[in-house]
């Protein structure tokens, strides 16, 4: 999987999660978006785990800091 591609996929998960379209970036930070606290992080991090059908560590988790480097991960760890 690319990461165009895992980032086009992430779109409607943000939209679950966040009940609005949220306009995705690379650059996109938690920072920007109306509402992404911890909770929505965790709800963000299962999502994106049953979706993809991988597992994310903690220490990958606390490692992103935007939606780039998490389109990145998910393009490294999917199944191909």
């Amino acid at each position: 999987m690319t990461e165009d591609a895992a980032l086009a996929a992430l779109a409607p998960l943000f939209e679950e999660v966040f009940d609005e379209p949220v306009p995705l970036t690379p650059a996109l930070t938690a920072e920007d978006v109306e509402g992404w606290d911890s909770t929505r992080m965790i709800e963000l991090v299962i999502a994106v785990e049953a979706r993809f059908g991988i597992k994310l560590t903690t220490r990958e988790v606390d490692g992103l800091a935007s939606v780039g480097d998490l389109a990145a991960l998910i393009a490294r760890k999917a199944p191909r």
